[in-house]
């Protein structure tokens, strides 16, 4: 049942590394790849290292929405970038992209009344999002059991696939004369006056005037190796998909006990709110203060659990050399399993609320590992202790719908560009006050 991630087909790891770049971009997920895009049709020398292959995590593990809806509001100027990127991206390569109207659906006056909250909060942004009404509702879905109100709907959010898009902007990269190096882990920068020099990988030294770090869950421990605290945990998410069928529902929505949106293979990707667990760990006990507001918060749909977890993160080493090898070269790539309850609970419920899904089968299911920070809000920053070293990390499973919007805000940064977006909501230095 659990789904086999493909691999990414490009340079053989063979291939020398370069001696010299400008910018070396750790991690090759979608924030990475799309940073690396960025500076390469900037006429920047970058180079992607990823330790495992292109994708392999949580890339392309997620449900795979684009959205503006119900996202906090400091994100909605990256969303609505990013929906101009998706569309761009898609007529240069497949990755999936349609724009199918994405909503929130309500059953009483009171959710209608928290989706109104959230819309007068977005307005002054630009969003194309509205409430409607259960008439106009009605023509978006199929016949329902449960007594729907509205939505908060926008026509102009979608999806895309996860299993082809990183993959595909990374061949446009390379095409824009990016370098992309699988299963070659960075164990760490080096500085000099204070400032990025290099990188080191497993397979040598590269030097780079820039470093961005893009490594989704292993951001904090690559960070907290050189002394950089980065307030971030994991999250456990499950999702599964559906063998093809027909039901009349062309549009992603959240229904909060399930999720679902089309797929481009006519099946859907299923999931819901609560198919999320917090293994506790020992940085969830160093980083209780921080998080307890955000756990509290959450507790209706993020579930605590102590197992195994917390020893094999126990007996990981949070410091080590860059001259041997590292935990970034023991575990390429995290693949947990899936929890299936709370996956098959999801589509029970969805067949239970739209009859027409009443002959899905799964096809497969699969999990990932979530990068999330205590607002739940990425860090895209500069790192003001060490000149030249930037993170793209903590989205928080928000990150593949703004990615290329994520990424194009970092190369911005590393080339002093001037931002498309307000990036002051996303500093490193706000977990310091």
């Amino acid at each position: 049942m659990k789904q086999s991630m493909p691999q990414f087909m490009q340079q053989p790891m063979q291939e020398p590394l370069p001696q010299h770049v400008d910018v070396a971009v750790i991690g090759g997920g979608i924030i990475g790849i799309g940073t690396a895009l960025a500076l390469a049709r900037a006429g920047v020398r970058v180079a992607v290292f990823e330790k495992g292959t292109v994708a392999g995590e949580q890339s392309s593990r997620n449900w795979g929405w684009v959205r503006t809806v119900g996202r906090d509001p400091k994100e909605l100027e990256l969303a609505l970038l990013a929906n101009e990127m998706w569309s761009d991206i898609q007529s240069k390569t497949e990755v999936g992209y349609r724009r199918t109207g994405l909503a929130y659906l309500a059953q009483s006056d009171a959710e209608m009344a928290r989706h109104q909250q959230w819309l007068d909060s977005a307005r002054t942004s630009g969003v194309r999002v509205s409430l409607i009404g259960k008439g106009e509702l009605a023509q978006h879905i199929p016949a329902s059991n449960r007594p729907w109100v509205g939505a908060l709907y926008s026509a102009s959010d979608g999806v895309a696939e996860p299993a082809l898009a990183t993959r595909a902007i990374a061949k446009l990269a390379i095409e824009a004369g990016a370098q992309v190096f699988e299963q070659c882990a960075v164990r760490g920068i080096e500085t000099a006056a204070g400032a990025v020099s290099a990188v080191v990988t497993e397979r040598g030294v590269v030097k780079c005037a820039a470093a961005v770090l893009a490594g989704g869950a292993w951001s904090r421990l690559f960070c907290g190796n050189h002394a950089i605290e980065l307030p971030q945990l994991k999250v456990h998410a499950s999702v599964l998909s559906t063998t093809p069928l027909q039901t009349g529902l062309d549009m992603a929505v959240n229904g909060v006990d399930f999720t679902c949106r089309k797929r481009s293979d006519g099946g859907y990707t299923v999931s819901q709110l609560g198919a999320s667990v917090a293994d506790l760990t020992p940085d969830s006990l160093r980083l209780c203060r921080a998080f307890l507001p955000a756990w509290m918060a959450e507790r209706k749909y993020l579930k605590l659990r102590m197992g195994r977890r917390f020893f094999e993160e126990l007996r990981m080493p949070r410091r080590f050399g860059l001259d041997q090898p590292t935990p970034f070269e023991a575990c390429r790539q995290w693949d947990p399993a899936p929890s299936m309850p709370m996956v098959e609970r999801a589509l029970e419920k969805l067949k239970h609320a739209f009859p027409a899904f009443k002959e899905a089968r799964i096809a497969r299911a699969w999990a990932g590992m979530i990068d999330v920070t205590p607002d739940a809000l990425p860090v895209i920053s500069a790192v003001p202790r060490v000149a030249g070293f930037f993170v793209g990390t903590g989205f928080s499973g928000h990150g593949f719908g703004i990615g290329p919007a994520a990424g194009a805000a970092l190369a911005d940064l590393v080339t002093g560009a001037r931002s498309r977006v307000d990036l002051k909501p996303f500093v490193l230095e706000r977990f310091a006050a």
